[in-house]
């Protein structure tokens, strides 16, 4: 609990730089606290930051005011809260920026392209929660039930002991997505392909299920798309501290999109989540388990019984397409942080990790080889010489 809690407004008011497709996505979920209210827009492209104001205000809600600068509207005394929904390469300096104005920060994923200014974010957040400040990173999928199922059994040994797992993300993104935009599929402004911008949430799940990751050996490749300097496809395979491996893998070019699905499997418990939904569970310290030699074939699913224990949230009658459940969710741990003067339930520390392990994924791919993740977070190699399959890598002499 942090000893220097800040006074809360009833109603925090709420900036959000950056006013394309996400940023919408944010506005809309924090429409759906009444905690919240969006009171200041950011964006250099003054027709996005007008469209969106006028968004806001047909949902009822008073017209925020419009910025094309940062610094502009972290000057005006009506924000309490920053979201950064920007271009994923200037995530950190802005959230830098945001701290250094005394104001709560939440970043969309991934944190950045790189680690460069990894250790400058942490001590940042570190010393922004000394005086009262919240930092967080968008990983909404911790908040989905079926995730706190897996995660509450885990926790509680009820898997045994965690040796592997499978997480796909099995996506379709047309070539008009990456030309919609000059920075997408950019090395400096996107910061990777199919694993940094779609997959990253997967691999913070990943993570979280199986601890910290120690090395990784991976492949990429564009098979789908032209003009990209980033991947479309991508494979790897972790090895973790406690012994469990696991397959990773991520694509953009699975037409016409599938899901993602992971699966965590144990000596004594397995579950499968697919499309955020809990697709099978079963723990053998339930009263319905079942003891084999040879093992159920997938029967004895407990799914059901599992996710009564987190009953439907007020966010599931939703429409998804519309309202987004799981920022919603998340949003509800912000406020409650804020008030509380405690860490957010997903941390800057935890986001470094999620993009150590992607960074590596392509160093990896870059090498030829395999990459221990803890020499990525110590800048053994120059961070900014990544790149997929091209390039030349620099090895930072000790």
């Amino acid at each position: 609990m942090n000893e220097n809690p800040q006074v809360v407004p009833a109603r925090l008011r709420v900036a959000i730089a950056g006013c394309g497709v996400i940023g919408r996505t944010h506005a809309a979920a924090v429409r759906e606290l009444p905690e919240l209210q969006v009171t200041a827009l950011v964006d250099e492209i003054t027709e996005a930051s007008e469209a969106l104001a006028d968004w806001v205000q047909e949902g009822g809600e008073p017209r925020p005011a419009t910025f094309r600068t940062l610094t502009e509207a972290l000057a005006s005394p009506a924000v309490d809260l920053v979201i950064i929904a920007t271009p994923s390469g200037l995530h950190i300096v802005q959230a830098l920026e945001v701290l250094e104005a005394g104001k709560h920060v939440v970043i969309e994923k991934p944190l950045d392209v790189n680690l460069d200014r990894a250790n400058e974010i942490l001590a940042a957040a570190a010393d922004a929660e000394g005086k009262g400040l919240v930092a967080s990173v968008i990983s909404q999928h911790r908040f989905d039930p079926a995730s706190r199922a897996v995660d509450e059994a885990r926790r509680a040994g009820r898997f045994g002991r965690l040796t592997s797992a499978i997480a796909s993300v099995s996506w379709w993104r047309s070539q008009g997505y990456y030309d919609s935009g000059a920075w997408r599929g950019t090395w400096a402004m996107d910061g990777g392909g199919a694993v940094m911008n779609q997959g990253v949430h997967t691999v913070d799940l990943l993570l979280w299920f199986l601890g910290r990751p120690v090395e990784i050996n991976a492949r990429t490749a564009l098979l789908a798309h032209d003009g990209l300097e980033v991947e479309d496809t991508a494979v790897a395979t972790v090895t973790f501290e406690s012994g469990a491996l696991a397959v990773l893998h991520a694509t953009t070019a699975a037409y016409p999109g599938l899901t993602v699905r992971l699966q965590v499997m144990g000596s004594k418990g397995s579950a499968v989540i697919d499309n955020d939904r809990l697709e099978y569970f079963h723990a053998a310290d339930a009263a319905d388990s079942t003891e084999s030699s040879m093992g159920l074939l997938g029967g004895g699913n407990q799914a059901a019984n599992e996710l009564a224990k987190y009953p439907e949230e007020q966010v599931e009658a939703l429409d998804p397409t519309v309202y987004p459940a799981g920022h919603v969710r998340q949003y509800r741990d912000i406020v409650a942080a804020i008030r509380e003067g405690r860490p957010a339930g997903v941390t800057v520390r935890d986001a470094v990790t999620a993009l150590a392990t992607v960074r590596s994924l392509y160093l990896s791919a870059t090498l030829g080889h395999a990459v221990r993740i803890a020499d990525v977070m110590d800048g053994k190699y120059n961070d900014t010489d990544v790149r997929t399959g091209t390039g030349d890598l620099e090895e930072v002499p000790a």
